[in-house]
């Protein structure tokens, strides 16, 4: 077999053999295949794209590249959740803790953030002493223990995805929902849990900037789940302003805190819910949403929810002093408030130019090695449909440096778009993509 054929034979447009594929993955992840005939071959992807079961048969080839991750030994049915990224996403630290308290073991294994604001593990380390890093026995006691762990990917998982991925990210091959799919499902489907929830995220602050575009990347995913044995459903999320009212490191963290003690923004809050009764019926624990809802809200106000946190945070030696006292948590030394020049609704908040502002402030990486400020970040005063008048608060910017503070002062005056009330309510959720 040559690499030659397997380019000229996709570039005119035709379906990969299941050994083809599998004998680019293994021999381009073991250096045998040189970069630029793996982007000869990505390049022709990207132009003639891939079937199902090209694109099944890829996300086998990377998951079979690596390590996998076996979570036999966790009683109960594991649920894991996938947001696709966006601004102020704070939901894995609320929604697990939700979950773990409702009796279902929620496993996750996140990465950091590299963009707009920190990943999970990022936000996680705001909280003195978390450990993100784990073994498979403390991945494993842990969430028997309590329903619950979030930590690191161990090195050796799909190492095919992390080298295809550094490639594609450098010959402007990324955009390829079969390219796209296999990358996340592949990370998913090596640690072993029995369902997966994705949330994918549509919108300004999305990668999938249209509804359509959206719904064809979750249906691939769902495809590809399921075709693996593993129950997977997606769900399609606004992300044209941003979640809650939090972007930043800490300030997520602050926000995440809140809405498990019954205090968050109720975007934020009504999200956890859809997705969370969602995964409770994955895992048998209700027959439908509304049982679900109840299940969680309940949780919610006796403070189980919250007290999951805690123990989440206990058990992998942070300090709970943090999420008792929010007070503890790091701070940035200036919060400069953005005040309205106008008055009336406010028609968009574009949440993209709003994660490039936190950017700017130190809340994200502009590459793998940029060193992340924690305390920074915006915190939005309104939010789209709003009514705003002139010198009311629209936003808080929390700074370190006052002359970047200045310059994300401006920015966000024209990111906030003000004008006569939207005909249309916002909507928070477009679709359900469930093949059960």
């Amino acid at each position: 077999m040559r690499m030659y054929d397997i380019i000229k034979k996709k570039r005119d447009g035709y379906s990969l053999t299941t050994e083809e594929i599998n004998y680019f993955v293994e021999n381009y992840t073991n250096g045998n295949i040189p970069d630029y005939q793996a982007s000869a071959l990505l390049m022709a992807i990207y132009f003639n794209k891939m079937d199902k079961r090209e694109t099944l048969d890829l996300t086998k080839a990377m998951i079979n590249s690596g390590d996998t991750f076996d979570l036999s030994a966790i009683n109960g049915i594991k649920v894991d959740k996938h947001s696709t990224g966006g601004v102020g996403d704070s939901v894995t630290l609320i929604l697990g803790p939700m979950i773990a308290a409702c009796g279902v073991p929620f496993v996750k294994m996140s990465g950091r953030g590299l963009g707009h604001t920190g990943g999970t593990l990022d936000k996680l380390e705001a909280i003195r002493g978390f450990r993100v890093a784990l073994n498979n026995d403390e991945f494993v006691n842990n969430t028997n223990d309590i329903n619950i762990s979030i930590c690191s990917q161990t090195g050796n998982i799909t190492p095919a995805d992390k080298k295809l991925y550094a490639l594609r990210d450098v010959t402007a091959t990324v955009e390829n929902i079969s390219l796209i799919a296999g990358s996340i499902m592949s990370k998913k489907l090596a640690i072993k849990s029995d369902a997966i929830l994705l949330d994918v995220k549509v919108g300004s602050g999305a990668f999938m900037k249209s509804i359509d575009d959206a719904i064809a990347l979750a249906e691939e995913m769902v495809a590809i789940g399921n075709s693996y044995g593993r129950k997977t459903i997606a769900v399609v999320t606004n992300m044209d302003e941003p979640l809650g009212r939090a972007v930043g490191n800490v300030l997520e963290v602050k926000e995440a805190i809140e809405t498990l003690q019954g205090k968050g923004p109720n975007d934020l809050f009504e999200l956890c819910l859809v997705l969370g009764s969602k995964l409770l019926i994955l895992a048998g624990k209700v027959k439908d949403e509304i049982e679900g809802r109840k299940m969680l809200i309940e949780v919610i106000e006796s403070g189980k929810a919250y007290q999951k946190l805690i123990e989440l945070v206990e058990h992998q030696d942070g300090d709970i002093s943090y999420v008792k006292d929010i007070e503890l948590l790091p701070k940035a030394k200036y919060i400069l408030e953005v005040k309205s020049d106008r008055e009336g609704y406010i028609k968009s908040i574009n949440a993209e130019e709003v994660g490039k502002a936190a950017l700017v402030l130190g809340a994200g990486r502009e590459t793998i090695d940029s060193k992340l400020d924690l305390s920074v970040g915006i915190v939005l005063n309104k939010k789209v449909d709003d009514k705003i008048k002139i010198n009311e608060t629209l936003a808080y910017i929390h700074a370190n440096d006052l002359e970047k503070a200045k310059d994300v002062e401006k920015r966000l005056k024209k990111i906030f778009i003000i004008g006569e009330k939207n005909i249309e309510n916002k909507q928070l959720v477009y679709r359900e993509i469930n093949h059960i």
